[in-house]
């Protein structure tokens, strides 16, 4: 194992291991947004990761949801996620993980997403193919959205434009087989790594949401774009993810969807 690659385990094994100790207690919750949700495990997990990056790396730059970013010295920059699902926990919904991802010069090289209520550690490295709990996993060969169950997620403005994101959902109700809202992104790639989703997109996700459960998608033969199907970019306003045969139906679907919302098209009930 390699030593950023051992690094990242046992930084998410430790900050996985205080999310299950905690995520059955009653939680002192602040307000970032409307409905952004912080916790003071966030805040703890976070520190837990960042102390072991900066103890083996100090020469990295860090980007984690609760704190400054650390510049980088080298070209390395973590992206850290001590929470994602940060609402499912603070309701005691099972439904969570810790998301580390490393890129050098902009280019992923690690990602790993760690479930401590169900203990599986989604990871790859570049060029290495994508594993669960250490054995290789793909994407699923469902080749109809008729077929597929689809993943979503809604944006911290979702309370201002609900009818806009739920239009999308709509018109997957329509067309897959079903739809999913798991309230954590990292875990929904991961998902569609392993063929659990068919296919996902969501609005307006941050670098640390994306980077590590893109990269497992990706060496686990998926495609991530925009909606547009240019290359996904980290921090980018839209993600979409799919298997390769699922790809162009779903950015046609959210295409057909943003057209008709544009023209004032009345859809079907």
């Amino acid at each position: 194992m390699l030593a950023f690659e051992r690094v990242a385990h046992t930084a998410a094994a430790r900050a996985g291991a205080l999310l299950r100790a905690r995520y059955r207690e009653r939680q002192e919750v602040t307000l970032k947004g409307e409905v952004d949700l912080v916790t003071a495990t966030d805040r703890e997990a976070e520190r837990l990761i960042v102390e072991a990056i900066t103890a083996a790396f100090p020469e990295h730059g860090i980007v984690a949801e609760e704190s400054p970013p650390r510049p980088a010295r080298d070209g390395h920059r973590w992206y850290v996620d001590p929470l994602d699902g940060t609402t499912n926990f603070a309701h005691g919904y099972p439904h969570f993980c810790v998301s580390i991802a490393l890129a050098c010069d902009d280019d992923l090289r690690l990602g790993l997403v760690y479930d401590p209520v169900r203990e599986e550690t989604f990871s790859a490295l570049r060029g290495s193919g994508a594993r669960l709990n250490g054995a290789p996993i793909g994407v699923s060969d469902t080749r109809v959205l008729e077929q597929a169950l689809l993943g979503t997620g809604f944006p911290y403005d979702r309370r201002q434009h609900a009818d806009f994101y739920l239009a999308f959902v709509a018109e997957a109700l329509h067309r897959a087989q079903g739809v999913r809202r798991g309230g954590s992104a990292a875990l929904d790639l991961c998902y569609v790594a392993c063929g659990r989703l068919d296919a996902f997109w969501e609005w307006k996700l941050h670098p640390w949401d994306t980077a590590a459960g893109r990269l497992v998608v990706e060496e686990a033969g998926g495609r991530v774009t925009d909606f547009t199907g240019q290359p996904h970019r980290l921090g980018g306003e839209e993600t979409a993810a799919s298997n390769t045969h699922l790809h162009r139906p779903l950015l046609d679907m959210l295409a057909a969807v943003r057209g008709e919302l544009a023209a004032g098209t009345p859809r079907p009930g």
